[in-house]
């Protein structure tokens, strides 16, 4: 796998990386402590996946461009994955349209409801309302697939996750991009949804909050572990595996071990970083 040419048809730029709440600081530097987003490009259509902290550096950049129309897909809406949203620049120009996709159960509640329970006061100073550019949300059974003008094909699926999380299959041009997060892993029982969704993918983002040896004695809330991320990609005959959302109390240092011991694992899988781009 092969850092993406600027002019790549089909890529991945990570904006953030980490799980649970955003850090910073000299010790994570070098992987970052931006919470998930990505940014998927597919020809001349650009894709944002889950909206934490790092969509806040994703707008900065996007709001040179003029006016937009892009579509956002959430995992879920834990705050993590959405706290950047209120301060994306790009949702406050009246020239500006977007679709936030979500395939997840939030107790009940569309996906603008839990948008809207979070930007209240005292915890905001500022309701949904103060957005200018067109909004529109587009809450889908998760399993559905969707696809998108110029031959873009999403596949989704259901993850193990409190309050449920969408997995997803990007397909572009005969290659495939999945990005799947926040899912807790049984113990010998690979997980036959997650199984599906990537088999044979070029590129596969998975939940590697923690190390099997954390799993054993930490509460999982929810995550999984780079090692299940490799027996994943090994049963699914993946290409690339790349480990992400890493825990936040995981510095440098520990980064650059699971790098290490990823890379004896299973030659050429990556632990995802900012900024880093890739093309299958």
């Amino acid at each position: 796998m092969n850092a993406a040419h600027p002019n790549s048809d089909f890529s991945v730029r990570f904006w953030g990386v980490r799980g649970s709440t955003p850090c910073a600081g000299p010790e994570v530097q070098k992987y970052g402590g931006n919470t998930s987003c990505l940014e998927i490009t597919c020809g001349g259509k650009r894709l944002i996946f889950d909206a934490g902290t790092g969509i806040r550096y994703l707008g900065n950049e996007m709001v040179k461009e003029g006016a937009l129309e892009t579509d956002i897909f959430l995992t879920h809406t834990h705050l993590d994955h959405v706290c950047g949203l209120p301060f994306f620049k790009p949702f406050y120009s009246a020239a500006n349209e977007f679709r936030l996709y979500s395939g997840h159960s939030t107790f009940g509640c569309c996906t603008k409801d839990a948008l809207k329970n979070m930007m209240v006061a005292p915890l905001l100073p500022m309701d949904v309302d103060v957005f200018s550019a067109d909004l529109q949300f587009v809450d889908f059974p998760c399993g559905d697939n969707i696809e998108l003008e110029g031959g873009i094909v999403i596949k989704t699926a259901p993850l193990n996750h409190p309050n449920g999380a969408t997995g997803y299959r990007i397909e572009y041009g005969g290659r495939s991009i999945c990005y799947i997060t926040d899912t807790e892993h049984v113990v010998g029982k690979p997980d036959q949804n997650i199984l599906s969704l990537i088999q044979g993918a070029d590129v596969f983002i998975y939940d590697a909050t923690y190390t099997d040896e954390e799993f054993a004695v930490l509460p999982p809330f929810g995550h999984s572990t780079w090692q299940e991320g490799v027996r994943l990609a090994d049963a699914a005959g993946v290409q690339c595996y790349v480990a992400f959302h890493h825990d936040p109390d995981h510095d440098d240092d520990f980064m650059d071990q699971v790098a290490t011991d990823l890379e004896q694992m299973r030659p050429g899988s990556l632990v995802a970083r900012e900024g880093m781009v890739l093309t299958p």
